[in-house]
């Protein structure tokens, strides 16, 4: 049983595939934080934005197999387009995305990307992995394609990730989840202080987050 929050057609806003088309398929459950306001103080992930619990989202619902749920995907990809791509993101879709699931994906032509916080084993087949950690949470994920980390976390700076291998190296700023948007001064003050570490340190590269500056889902 795979418990699947939603699934959406859109364009993937941030890092080394920012601006290609991708269906987005958002994993219920997290295991750093339960999704709920009364428990954020006391998550190791505390500024998360999204909303990930239940399967209640857009196009969400309960998928009794591999099977079924990629063919549910497939059908938000535009008819007769190649160079299909899917984003397994969550919560953390490490919890629920399995062989079974990526070998059904690969069977009907898509490309799978991972978004992961890097805590649980990734299964084998991924084609894109996407490692952010995130606070204290020990990450066991040693080589991905890209490390995205949400800066400033006063628990996990860049230094820490030096043993993690990967293609692409991107800070992303983090923004303040309970504060509305077009109001978020921490935004800009966490954005300018990424900027600033990457021009020091330009191993990293600034990831900013082109579907909320386009205001795309």
């Amino acid at each position: 049983m795979y418990r699947v929050k939603e699934i959406f057609y859109t364009l993937q806003g941030e890092g080394a595939q920012q601006g290609r088309a991708a269906v987005f398929c958002r994993f219920s459950k997290c295991n750093l934080w339960t999704g709920r306001e009364k428990d954020r103080a006391n998550a190791v992930c505390n500024f998360c934005d999204t909303d990930f619990i239940g399967t209640d989202g857009q196009n969400g619902g309960r998928f009794t197999t591999a099977e079924e749920l990629a063919e549910r995907i497939n059908s938000f990809w535009p008819p007769e387009s190649s160079r299909k791509f899917v984003v397994c993101t969550g919560g953390e879709p490490l919890l629920q995305l399995d062989s079974a699931l990526i070998d059904a994906l690969h069977n009907v032509g898509f490309e799978v990307a991972v978004e992961t916080n890097g805590t649980l084993p990734s299964p084998p087949g991924i084609d894109w992995l996407c490692v952010s950690p995130k606070g204290t949470a020990p990450v066991v994920i040693e080589s991905c394609d890209e490390l995205k980390l949400v800066y400033p976390q006063s628990a996990a700076m860049p230094e820490q990730f030096s043993h993690i291998q990967a293609d692409h190296y991107y800070l992303s700023p983090m923004a303040d989840p309970l504060v509305k948007s077009g109001e978020d001064d921490i935004k800009q003050s966490n954005t300018q202080a990424a900027l600033a570490y990457c021009m020091r340190h330009p191993k990293w590269k600034l990831s900013v987050q082109l579907h909320k500056i386009l205001g795309i889902d």
